[in-house]
């Protein structure tokens, strides 16, 4: 029987105001500004790093012990001068830390009287969202982030024909991947964030303190004005997430869908894109489609029935097992650290469409994951790199897939969305169990 520990071990998600970080480096001239301690913005910034291979500032109003007792304040003033005069921003996202919500600074009063103070004409955009640490995940910082973005930019006015597309923690492969999906369907789409250049740069002569790209200030004013929004996700359904604002502020059609992860959740996806664009799936999607299936006819004798184990956040957890139940892997547990409260509920949803039943962890560390390995017998792992020493420790392979991966090259690349991603998935599961099977053979041999 799996024990719930009294505190947690190692745990299976990463501070909120991280997750705001990275959202805020999808907008178009953006930095990311944390209200709090130096430590938080490097520790932030190197975690990024790591995974994107791409240089980001975090910049921060460097509190000191006199700040926390006395409020950090002038230091928020001071920080944000500086960053208008060094990098010229259109926008500076303002993220809270736990050292100054716990002291209580009242941001938005802080913010207005700077606006009142500065000269109007030279300001950048703020925009602020409240992400203490203690409350909450990356993920809860990222989509807090998001929506605190249309929240203070978007307006509405007369529909327009393009789409908002919200489509969450996801790779920079898979934002392009997006965008290639919606222009082959003709709807010109609001990606926010876009984060495909910002964090996967082509390689420049000098480093840019604002890299290229990222979603325009001008196109976030027009998402009030769109013919529908696509929000990725069902572990947030009931949460104040910027679709669900968009419909209720501006009247904006909601289409709240799975992440796209195999052939159900991109079926979904495309029939949705259908409806919108009254166009039929392009031949290109199709062929994909079919290519997809093809792969997993080839590959079903390799994976039937294997016990696998699932961790990371909560979405890409869901998305995940739906693709798993369809290629003829048994998801024996299916564990996140992610705390919207509905984890289980989107699992059961997708679980419907399957005979699996897996035992759910909400909430969780890698104590509890690893125990649950143990006791369901997981023959595989899939999850970040946070969980490689629980794959050591348990001989059992790990795919690696989402956010962190620090111990291999190109997370940022990995392509996990439609048809497409779905195959390159496919292929390296099958691999990676075909090659543990292959190196630990009492016989050589070089033919499957």
């Amino acid at each position: 029987m799996v024990q719930t520990p009294n505190a947690t071990t190692n745990a299976c998600k990463l501070c909120t105001p991280l997750g705001a970080c990275w959202a805020f480096r999808g907008v178009e001239g953006a930095v990311p500004f944390l209200h709090g301690s130096q430590g938080c913005s490097t520790y932030i910034r190197r975690y990024l790093i790591s995974h994107f291979n791409e240089p980001m500032d975090v910049a921060s109003s460097n509190f000191s012990e006199a700040s926390t007792i006395f409020g950090g304040g002038d230091n928020l003033k001071a920080g944000l001068r500086n960053v208008t005069r060094k990098y010229q921003p259109s926008l500076i996202g303002v993220a809270t830390t736990c050292l100054s919500e716990t002291i209580g600074d009242d941001v938005p009063l802080l913010l207005l009287q700077y606006r009142q103070e500065d000269d109007p004409a030279t300001m950048p955009h703020l925009v602020h969202v409240s992400t203490p640490s203690y409350q909450g995940t990356h993920v809860d910082g990222f989509h807090l982030a998001v929506t605190a973005l249309v929240k203070s930019l978007a307006h509405g006015g007369a529909p327009q024909k393009h789409v908002n597309l919200l489509p969450g923690m996801v790779s920079p492969a898979d934002l392009r991947y997006l965008k290639e999906l919606l222009a082959d369907f003709n709807l010109p789409s609001v990606m926010l964030p876009d984060f495909s250049d910002t964090l996967d740069a082509p390689i420049a002569k000098e480093c840019e303190g604002i890299p290229a790209g990222g979603t325009p200030i001008a196109a976030i004013k027009q998402m009030g004005r769109a013919r529908a929004t696509l929000e990725f996700g069902r572990a947030h359904n009931n949460a104040d997430t910027a679709g669900k604002y968009l419909r209720e502020q501006f009247g904006v059609h909601w289409h709240r869908l799975g992440v796209p992860i195999g052939l159900r959740e991109t079926d979904r996806l495309c029939q949705a894109l259908e409806k919108i664009s009254t166009r039929v799936m392009p031949q290109k999607h199709r062929q994909e489609r079919g290519r997809l299936i093809d792969a997993m006819v080839d590959g079903h004798k390799y994976l039937s029935g294997m016990k696998a184990v699932i961790y990371g956040e909560e979405d890409l957890v869901i998305g995940l097992f739906s693709f798993l139940t369809e290629i003829g892997i048994v998801p024996v547990v299916c564990a996140s650290g992610g705390e919207s409260g509905h984890f289980a509920e989107g699992l059961h949803a997708v679980a419907k469409e399957s005979a699996v039943q897996p035992h759910i962890l909400a909430g969780a560390d890698f104590l509890a994951i690893e125990e649950a390995a143990k006791e369901y017998g997981a023959e595989l792992l899939i999850g970040h790199s946070k969980g490689y020493a629980m794959a050591r420790r348990l001989q059992v392979p790990l795919i690696r897939v989402g956010f962190p991966i620090h111990d291999r090259l190109g997370g940022q690349r990995l392509l996990h969305l439609g048809y497409r991603g779905a195959l390159a998935l496919y292929d390296l599961i099958v691999n990676t169990v075909i090659a543990r099977k292959q190196e630990s053979s009492p016989v050589g041999y070089s033919y499957m």
